[in-house]
């Protein structure tokens, strides 16, 4: 009890602290064309939902848990349509595959380290059969992403229990979404700096439908980092490969796109397929050990697909292919700016075997981006 105490203390702390990191576009770095959403953040999605569960407990654990909610309610009961993009595989992402068949999802998201995955998926499982109406239920396809956080945290431990799934996704809510370290973001190296959660939106004008999209990452991956095309990497002289020798290349990324446009499983995969676009622009080269998902979701209402009905037939009404461009480039645009995010909002830590990794260096990166003339 002593360390879940410890936990609570330290979680509102960091709370705070991030309240008060500036973003990139404080900065003056606007990255693609098209317009944020309110919050700059996947909960700009009507309905949408995030809550973090953080540990942070004496010089080893450092890991948690990020739950992202469709909708408040029943998934089980009344699914939304998903589709999963592989852009990596060496990975476990739990439900994979009955997406894939069915083309829903009926659970939230849950993301969080490797050797939590097991954890995790029983804890949703338990949240799924909390409903009265699921009493009768006997298959739930909980679907959960992970990257390794094992250089900073004591993975090996297990330290994450089903109550801190639970937590994550009771605490879960709209508006502003907390990134860097916390939740599943707690414990990640991202381009060799301190990574973690990041989120951005994009909302097209009416003349392009003026749906949403929303992302939200969980950054633990390696590359040759650059800002808006600026190569801030080679700048800074830390990249994997200098002088013959690798180094932070590895690692994973987890990428949740949420949109309100009603998009069939279908394109929602050609959807998915582009937020891989986005991680690539920011230098990501999704290596050997990498493993890198994008989860894609519509919750366009009309669309949502009842686990029973009294009809063999369901209706729905979806966006043609013709229109599905705009929607392409404000995913890359929002994934993009999600993972730069990340790396603002992260903070130097300190975890396992004393090991440090430093934040981006945001002094430093800003100079190279006036170097470029990429701000005043």
């Amino acid at each position: 009890m002593k360390g879940r105490i410890i936990t609570v203390t330290i979680l509102l702390i960091g709370i705070n602290m991030l309240a008060q990191t500036k973003r990139p576009r404080d900065y003056g770095i606007e990255i693609g064309i098209f317009k944020t959403g309110e919050n700059n953040a996947i909960t700009d999605v009507e309905g949408v939902k995030v809550g973090h569960t953080t540990l942070t407990i004496g010089d080893s654990i450092r890991t948690g848990v990020t739950a992202i909610l469709p909708y408040s309610g029943n998934i089980f009961q009344l699914k939304v349509p998903a589709a999963i993009y592989v852009g990596n595989g060496f990975g476990k992402l739990a439900g994979y595959t009955q997406v894939k068949e069915l083309g829903n999802i009926e659970t939230p998201i849950i993301l969080t380290n490797t050797l939590s995955v097991p954890t995790a998926s029983d804890a949703l499982i338990s949240w799924t059969l909390s409903f009265p109406e699921n009493k009768n239920v006997r298959s739930v396809n909980p679907v959960v992403g992970e990257t390794n956080d094992g250089g900073l945290n004591d993975i090996q431990g297990r330290h994450i229990t089903e109550e801190d799934v639970l937590k994550a996704i009771k605490n879960a809510k709209d508006g502003i979404v907390e990134e860097g370290n916390v939740g599943a973001g707690t414990g990640t190296i991202c381009f060799g700096y301190k990574g973690g959660i990041g989120t951005s939106s994009r909302v097209l004008p009416p003349s392009l439908g003026g749906y949403t999209v929303g992302v939200l990452v969980q950054t633990n991956f390696g590359g040759v980092l650059e800002i808006n095309g600026v190569p801030i990497a080679k700048e800074l002289n830390k990249y994997p490969y200098k002088d013959d020798i690798l180094t932070d290349s590895d690692g994973s990324c987890m990428i949740v796109v949420i949109t309100d446009a009603p998009l069939c499983p279908r394109n929602l995969e050609r959807l998915a397929k582009r937020a891989f676009l986005g991680l690539a622009k920011t230098g990501g080269m999704a290596s050997n050990g990498s493993g890198d998902y994008i989860i894609a979701i519509s919750v366009a209402k009309d669309n949502f697909i009842p686990h029973s009905d009294e009809s063999p037939f369901y209706k729905s009404e979806v966006l043609r292919n013709d229109d599905m461009t705009p929607l392409f480039l404000a995913t890359i645009e929002s994934t993009e700016e999600a993972i730069i995010n990340s790396l603002f909002a992260a903070e130097t830590m300190t975890g396992i075997n004393n090991r440090e990794v430093k934040a981006l260096p945001i002094d430093e990166v800003m100079e190279i981006m006036r170097k470029y003339n990429r701000i005043k």
